[in-house]
């Protein structure tokens, strides 16, 4: 099959189309013929080796977290799924590679696709719309009569979780640049702050969750929008030891995560607040909780650009620009 592999760790490196052979088929797997492939960041700091430490791959290995396409196969064991079915998942760490043309999926982490979306638009949802579901409904619990701040709300994981959070019945406020503040209000935003001229912890005050996603100056500034007993929840990290001892890391390892968490966990406590890290995981259970939003009406993907499959090097450095309103997909059928 064709596929698009890292040979070797380096940032802004370019995939090699190659050819590689189809993956192994497991008792509990499903083999699924690749439609599309959704684009995020993570896979560019994959790519660069920014997570060697705790998501060892081993060069040369195939690329890619968001998948939608067509059930082959199914393992002996396999119960949930049979040949022709649609489905999309977001495969589990350690055996990603939507970039290509098949990819086994355990069946738990593997849900049907929602039937009003094509592929294309399947495969921008699960990355994103699992981390919004793990952070607001997992995480924060977050109720119907609460407020709280999303980050960069024109973003992948913005657009899913300003969605997710109005059904929830929470207050939205958002950042996003000028062009596109009617995109989050479009999705449910109620606040909406232009962060290219103002500050948002001047404007906002007496939260009770903030999904951060961007740099350690922005985190630092949201434990001040948040009121006492609030929780600040970080997709960008740093990583905190609960996410060191779920991961089953080596000591020396908890220890460096433990140090890096340290300085933003004691201003948190400081600030009587909880800070924690989510390092989303694969999840078919939760996503097909999100198919049923998706067919409901309730929840829609936003989406960018589509890209041939051929230039999925492209689309990757256009998702690095982060000018992106929503996902980027490839096309590989």
């Amino acid at each position: 099959m064709k596929a698009f592999v890292v040979d070797k760790y380096q940032k802004k490196g370019i995939l090699r189309l190659a050819e590689m052979p189809q993956p192994n088929l497991l008792d509990n797997d499903v083999l699924v013929e690749i439609h599309a492939a959704g684009l995020n960041l993570l896979d560019a700091k994959v790519r660069s080796g920014e997570f060697k430490l705790i998501l060892p791959y081993r060069p040369t290995f195939v690329l890619g977290h968001d998948v939608a396409g067509i059930v082959v196969r199914v393992g002996s064991k396999v119960r949930k799924f049979k040949p022709g079915d649609e489905v999309y998942a977001r495969p589990r760490d350690g055996r990603i590679g939507t970039f290509a043309e098949f990819i086994a999926m355990d069946e738990a982490d593997v849900a049907l696709k929602p039937k009003n979306l094509s592929m294309e638009e399947a495969a921008s949802i699960p990355l994103v719309g699992l981390t919004a579901w793990q952070v607001l409904v997992e995480k924060a619990n977050l109720r119907k009569g609460q407020k709280v701040f999303i980050q960069a709300g024109s973003g992948g994981v913005g657009t899913f979780a300003i969605q997710l959070a109005k059904h929830l019945g929470a207050t939205v406020a958002t950042t996003a640049s000028a062009a596109n503040i009617d995109l989050v209000k479009s999705l449910g935003a109620d606040i909406v702050i232009d962060y290219k001229k103002d500050d948002f912890e001047k404007v906002l005050s007496g939260y009770d969750v903030v999904l951060n996603s961007q740099d350690a100056k922005t985190l630092e500034k949201s434990l001040r929008v948040l009121k006492p007993g609030g929780k600040l929840i970080s997709i960008s990290g740093p990583p905190d030891p609960e996410f060191a001892r779920k991961q089953g890391l080596n000591v020396a390892l908890r220890l460096v995560l433990r140090l890096l968490s340290r300085g933003i966990r004691s201003r948190a406590k400081r600030a009587g607040v909880g800070y924690s890290f989510l390092f989303m995981w694969a999840q078919g259970e939760q996503l097909g909780k999100i198919t049923s939003l998706i067919e409901a009406g309730i929840v829609r993907p936003v989406m960018d650009r589509t890209f041939p499959f051929e230039q999925t090097n492209e689309a990757l450095a256009y998702v690095e620009t982060g000018r992106a309103k929503g996902k980027v997909v490839v096309k590989v059928r």
